[in-house]
């Protein structure tokens, strides 16, 4: 059986290929034209990037090379006994373009368990950062921290051809994404836990060993971080944490700096900070009302967020016009297992209120709940209680597919990133002519 790399590395040449036929052939063909409406608004849906991992459609919603979410909960390999997908299976798929077989997800544990070792240095780090510091800085600051070893970085000193640079970088993929659950879990119990760690279980896959290392002892729990860690893992190339590490290694930056640039994005309440400010919305929406409301109570509060000027955190998208798939499959999960939660019923009762209330208003493109709508409560019902640690997850997933991407760029040796700008001056010039 070949290995990862190898069925990696035999993929390279017709990708290639096909890359610099487009470009010989095609490369003045137009995909796409800019408004000035796109331009000063953060270029919104502007095709402008080359990501070949996954591809968000606004009525399908995402597509894990080619896979919806049902397809993938259905043939990705799972752990024994379990239901849900395992991650190394969608780093597979997300890497290479193929469904893994239970013998290469195996081989990708195998991998990551034996380059998940935290070194001193690292650990040293960690605890020198103050525990009251929000743990998405701690994140950031741990990833950095590795950088030390970057063999990407040191093959490049050397003077490594540049078709060889997805080589080192692919080994420094490994070993950081071997090492993301042990540094997000030595920050949570570090932080949270009195300093009181615990070791990896040598028996447990990478999702599983994330939910034994944060100390919730659940099977549930263990199949709810696997669930989570594949649906947020990619989500195409032009979110802000995917879009940071791209245009950040584009530079030639190796995995290290990119991923601690994308997790900075991440961290914005724009971005990865929404669930728990879902959950913090819904929090106080049942202190007022004291309790579970019923639907009449609902609506009014809807309506008062809105008439407010606020929003409803967890509705709308800035490309799905539909419910998210990935809402779908935590609600699928949570009416399995999740029973009487009370802050659950009030997240399925928004799912019915919600929709027809952003529709009356009128204001919001799509009136559907997004990922976010659904992830805080999830958390919450298994024993994390604490709302800051929620994007350290997030940011956990989504390495997966923003690595992936990191590799196909060296390995298609995509340029650095340099868009041309304008002033406001030079567009009012162009809209008087």
């Amino acid at each position: 059986m070949a290995s990862l790399k190898e069925k990696f590395a035999s993929k390279l040449g017709p990708v290639r290929d096909q890359v610099r036929k487009h470009i010989k052939e095609h490369g003045d063909v137009e995909i796409s034209k800019v408004t000035v409406a796109q331009a000063y608004g953060g270029m919104r849906g502007v095709k402008c990037m080359v990501t070949e991992t996954s591809a968000l459609d606004p009525f399908e919603g995402i597509r894990f090379r080619g896979y919806n979410i049902p397809q993938l909960r259905e043939k990705l390999p799972k752990a024994p006994g379990g239901e849900e997908p395992l991650p190394e299976g969608i780093f597979y798929l997300l890497l290479t373009g193929e469904l893994p077989t239970e013998e290469d997800v195996q081989e990708i544990t195998n991998e990551w368990r034996a380059r998940s070792a935290l070194p001193d240095f690292l650990v040293d780090v960690l605890k020198s950062i103050p525990n009251d510091t929000h743990p998405m800085t701690q994140f950031s600051q741990g990833i950095l921290a590795l950088q030390r070893d970057s063999i990407f970085s040191q093959k490049y000193r050397e003077g490594i051809s540049k078709m060889e640079y997805w080589d080192p970088m692919f080994e420094d993929v490994m070993n950081l994404l071997a090492k993301l659950p042990a540094i997000a879990s030595y920050i949570y119990r570090k932080s949270y836990k009195n300093n009181e760690h615990i070791p990896p279980d040598p028996d447990l896959d990478w999702g599983g060993n994330f939910a034994h290392m944060i100390g919730v002892e659940s099977e549930e729990f263990k199949e709810l971080m696997r669930l989570y860690l594949v649906l947020h893992s990619d989500h195409e190339g032009g979110n802000v944490s995917a879009h940071t590490t791209h245009l950040v290694g584009s530079a030639l930056s190796d995995a290290y700096y990119s991923l601690s640039a994308g997790m900075n994005g991440l961290a914005g309440p724009l971005h990865g900070l929404a669930n728990q400010e879902v959950l913090r919305w819904v929090m106080n929406l049942m202190d007022e009302l004291g309790g579970v409301p019923d639907k009449e109570q609902l609506t009014k509060y809807c309506w008062d967020t809105l008439n407010s000027g606020q929003v409803i955190p967890g509705y709308g998208h800035a490309v799905l016009r539909q419910t998210d798939p990935r809402y779908v499959a935590q609600r699928d999960f949570a009416l399995k297992h999740l029973g009487d939660n009370e802050i659950f019923q009030v997240v399925s009762a928004l799912y019915d209120v919600v929709p027809p209330i952003l529709e009356e208003q009128g204001k919001a493109k799509n009136p559907w709940p997004n990922v976010d709508a659904h992830s805080g409560v999830l958390l919450l019902h298994y024993g994390v209680t604490e709302y800051d640690f929620y994007t350290v997850f997030f940011g956990a997933s989504r390495a997966i597919g923003v690595l992936s991407s990191l590799i196909w760029d060296r390995a298609l040796g995509l340029a650095i990133e340099r868009p041309k700008s304008v002033t406001s001056e030079w567009i009012a010039g162009q809209l008087k002519g």
